[in-house]
Formats: C-alpha cells, structure tokens, sequence
C-alpha cells in the first residue's frame, strides 16, 4: 500500500503503517550516521541536550556526498542501519519516531521500535543520486568537523521508503523470506 506521510512523523501515524508499505515523507528529516550518534550518546551521558529535537523526529542514516552546483546536496543513499543500533533505543525512548537506513536491526532495536511505537524505513541502496532528489534543502546543524558525518536537517519532498520494521514488530525481512520460501 502507498502512503503519503508528512513529517514530524507521530504515533498516530506509526499506528497506521504496516510492515510492506511504500511510503513517500515530505518536511523535516535529520541526517545522522555513526560518529554524529556517537556524539550524542556522549551528550546524553554528561546530561546535556541533543543538537536537535528528537520528539517525533526522523533520522536518516546517510553521509552525503558533495552538492553539484545548484544542487543542496550530492548522492544522497543510505548506510547500513546496524552501525546505529547500540545508540537506536536511548533516542527512540526519547521520542524518535522514525528511523531510515537499509539492513537489518538488532532485537534490542526491533523492541525499542515496539516499546515506543517507532518505524523503521528502508530506502535503496545504490540509488542515492535518485534519492537526493527529493531534498530541497540541507542545513548543517552542528559537528561541522566530522564533514559527511554532520548532523544536517534536511527538508524532503516525496522521499520514497519502504517500512521495514512497523511498531508492532512486524519485520518484512523476515516476512519476505518466509513469503518467497513457499513459492512454488
């Protein structure tokens, strides 16, 4: 099923998607891979506050490439969600509603997902020139130093994903396999 989704992405919207569903976000998404969720775990254990507001938010797992010329952003495709998963459960106990990346979760991921009624997309890999354009716009937020690897806010327009894990827990990789095993 196709859904469109604006973006802060809430409960009421997690309750209503379904593992299998193609969706397309439009508004504010962050963009965050390992060295920025590094950061911000630090952040948290010293008692400070996230760079950005994590209630509702969306984190795109993705380190962009340079912008052409007229463009706000380069390649824009996915990373491999695992190398977030030990930072994942204290930002969706904090509110994150939604996460995009490409791969499988750990269990300690896939239950914070259903403890806070949370989604995890996929978006595909190798498709990144086609993916960049449908951001409008990229703002650094902070971590300049860590150049590709910066939080940015990124604003989207019909970004297409797929939901993986939904906030019941149902997981398509997982369906997927046992669908096309009885094949015939």
């Amino acid at each position: 099923m196709e859904k469109y989704i604006k973006t802060p992405i809430t409960e009421t919207t997690t309750r209503d998607l379904k593992a299998g569903d193609y969706v397309y976000l439009t508004g504010t998404i962050y963009v965050a891979r390992d060295a920025a969720h590094k950061r911000m775990a630090e952040a948290l254990a010293k008692g400070e506050e996230l760079p950005i507001d994590i209630r509702d938010a969306t984190i795109y797992y993705m380190g962009p490439s340079p912008a052409r010329e007229g463009r706000p952003i380069g390649s824009a495709g996915p990373t491999t969600a695992s190398r977030m998963d030990k930072y994942a459960p204290a930002l969706l106990d904090l509110g994150q509603k939604a996460m995009i990346g490409k791969g499988k979760r750990t269990r300690e991921v896939i239950d914070a997902i259903v403890r806070n009624h949370a989604v995890y997309f996929a978006a595909v890999g190798g498709a990144g020139a086609l993916l960049s354009k449908c951001i409008k716009k990229s703002e650094l937020i902070c971590y300049e130093d860590l150049g590709a690897e910066a939080v940015r806010k990124l604003e989207v327009e019909n970004f297409p994903a797929v939901v993986v894990i939904d906030c019941e827990g149902n997981n398509l990789y997982e369906t997927a396999i046992r669908e096309y095993c009885t094949i015939e």
